[in-house]
């Protein structure tokens, strides 16, 4: 017990050192932007991501695809330049600016050696005020999408994740893919990029996740022109939560395959900045989420050798949150494949975990845990995480803790209360 004790305090301090992104706000045109900021001066560099919430392809609607495209045509250079040209302007200095988008927000990302970094700005700066917004460009980016999705269609695990999707998720904005339909992309127009593009970038949607060879005071010397020039804009407002129900329900999509791919999932009724959300964090683990070891890996391949890797992970997110998982088996296997999934997860719920299965993953949680703060993009990434699902820059510290006092009976009486996870829904492509 004290070999444990200290073993877990070394961790504690650890982590505690190497977490040391600060949350700072710089004012411009009267709007407090927060920014999530870390120095570092081991290496002389520039790390800059503008991240605009609630801009990304939950705002698709009729659109799907929307997001994404708008994304794109911000790779692709500003109109005086055009992508080439730009491209080589990057690349003479080793700058690089890409745009990305997710379910919930929209990325820009810049990185450059602190010796080009009024350079890049400046790059970014011109990007943002003259985008190729032209209608060869739009074209030209349909038919790259359309293609990366005709060759989509033989990736058996996109189409059975897709179809899963389009059932789970059922009239909210997760039933569509982000990337869009053949369909959807061919109806976007260039006024719709540019209406997308001009109502969520603004400063009033804007957080700035940055770090490098700066501190905050140049830093902000150094980022406020560019901001300057950015629109103050309306908040993007959007329903925070995705609400859905999962049925016991599944659908087959009979496909000229090798074998079959199963992909299922259900809901999972908790929300991200739930106080017991660590359990939800320890219960996925055993369940399915640590790979050898898991409930479903075990069972699944090692005693049964259904499939190469199976896997079920609960994923908590600030708009949704849901139970989800995967594997592939053999096209006579998928049956005895798809009751042994709903099998295991019913034992889970009512019988909860083992001891030595609780042990193991609090050794594995809390020994692991330095490696997921090791470099500046971990701990920016893990700091606006944090931020943004409205939780403290300490809470991580705080979660293991919580997973090291965690008892087996107050584990399975957690498990138990989630039953909902036992309304699976499959999707199925097989031969």
């Amino acid at each position: 017990m004290k070999i444990k004790f200290y073993f877990l305090l070394i961790l504690l301090i650890l982590q505690g050192n190497l977490m040391s992104a600060t949350i700072k706000h710089i004012n411009v045109k009267g709007i407090d932007i927060p920014v999530i900021f870390e120095e570092q001066k081991s290496l002389p560099i520039l790390n800059l991501q503008l991240v605009f919430t609630n801009a990304g392809y939950i705002q698709d609607k009729d659109k799907s695809g929307l997001a994404s495209l708008s994304a794109k045509l911000l790779n692709e250079g500003t109109k005086e330049l055009g992508a080439t040209k730009f491209a080589q302007k990057l690349d003479e200095r080793a700058i690089t600016i890409n745009t990305s988008n997710g379910f919930e927000t929209l990325v820009i990302e810049l990185s450059s050696l602190k010796e080009e970094s009024n350079k890049a700005i400046s790059l970014l700066n011109d990007l943002l005020e003259s985008p190729n917004y032209s209608k060869d460009t739009i074209k030209k980016l349909k038919t790259i999408l359309n293609g990366s999705l005709k060759r989509k269609e033989s990736d058996f695990d996109y189409v059975s994740q897709k179809q899963l999707n389009s059932i789970l998720f059922k009239g909210t904005a997760l039933e569509n893919p982000g990337s869009g339909t053949i369909e959807s992309i061919s109806k976007i127009e260039l006024d719709d990029v540019k209406s997308f593009i001009k109502k969520n970038i603004t400063l009033n949607n804007l957080i700035i996740v940055a770090g490098g060879d700066f501190d905050i005071d140049e830093f902000e010397k150094l980022i406020t022109p560019l901001l300057s020039t950015i629109k103050k804009g309306e908040k993007t407002q959007i329903d925070n939560k995705v609400i859905f129900n999962s049925k016991v329900e599944e659908k087959t999509l009979i496909k000229e395959t090798k074998q079959a791919y199963i992909y299922f999932g259900s809901s999972f009724n908790i929300d991200s900045k739930d106080e017991e959300n660590y359990k939800a964090k320890v219960a996925s683990f055993i369940l399915g989420g640590s790979g050898f070891g898991s409930r479903l890996m075990e069972e699944i391949r090692v005693k049964r050798g259904l499939a190469y890797s199976a896997y079920g992970n609960i994923s908590i997110n600030k708009s949704y949150t849901y139970f989800n998982g995967y594997l592939q088996t053999k096209n006579e296997t998928s049956d005895e494949a798809k009751n042994l999934v709903k099998e295991l997860v019913a034992q889970f719920v009512q019988n909860g975990v083992t001891q030595a299965e609780l042990d193991a993953a609090k050794n594995f949680l809390t020994g692991s845990e330095p490696l997921r703060s090791e470099t500046l993009s971990q701990r920016l990434s893990r700091a606006f995480t944090l931020y943004y699902r409205d939780l403290e820059q300490d809470y991580s510290k705080k979660e293991l803790e919580k997973i090291q006092a965690l008892t087996l009976d107050d584990l399975n009486k957690y498990i138990k209360s989630h039953d909902e996870i036992n309304n699976l829904t499959f999707s199925i492509v097989r031969k």
